[in-house]
């Protein structure tokens, strides 16, 4: 596939049609980073370069400005979203809330702002069988809760401890996510 490569780390996953939109992305923690790729392949059919970040030892506390090494590697990209899922997702809203001005907007799937970040850039996905996440969201702008959905299903992992199985499937979960996304850069 011509499409997918990956090098230092970095899995880039270019749309046949070229793009100047590109989204950053932050594994969730002790997750194999490759249970990404279903979500990423549909924004990448979407029209947009994804970029999966390796994280050291699966913790994106270890490298929270990996987003650092992504930039120089694929030059035409001038719009900038990261994203992340999870400990990924804090982790990319702790890059966002440091580098203002290296991002367009942050992108979290079961995760809440953490750190000083516009919630009016922010996107905020989340299954709403993912109980306790709502007494962290602070903010109203730009959530989708996605009915039946889990916290687990963003990726393509199997079960997560003390995650409820999700009443849809892990395939409309992420084409939910996915129209949520195109439909917040698109705006």
């Amino acid at each position: 596939d011509q499409t997918m490569s990956v090098r230092d780390g970095l899995t880039i996953l270019s749309p046949t049609v070229p793009s100047d939109t590109g989204i950053i992305f932050y594994p969730g923690a002790k997750v194999e980073a490759t249970a990404y790729l279903p979500l990423l392949e549909k924004l990448k059919t979407s029209g947009y370069t994804c970029v999966l970040v390796e994280m050291p030892l699966r913790m994106a506390i270890f490298d929270p400005n990996a987003a650092d090494r992504v930039f120089a590697q694929v030059p035409e990209i001038q719009h900038w979203y990261i994203a992340g899922h999870s400990m990924g997702g804090a982790m990319a809203s702790s890059y966002a809330s440091k580098n203002p001005g290296k991002v367009d907007g942050l992108i979290l799937l079961g995760a809440y702002i953490y750190g000083d970040y516009p919630p009016a850039k922010t996107l905020t996905v989340y299954g709403s069988l993912n109980s306790g996440l709502e007494k962290n969201i602070h903010y109203t702008e730009n959530i989708v809760k996605i009915e039946g959905g889990n916290h687990a299903q963003f990726g393509n992992y199997g079960r997560q401890k003390g995650d409820p199985d999700a009443a849809i499937t892990a395939d409309q979960q992420q084409n939910i996510t996915v129209k949520a996304i195109a439909d917040f850069i698109g705006k």
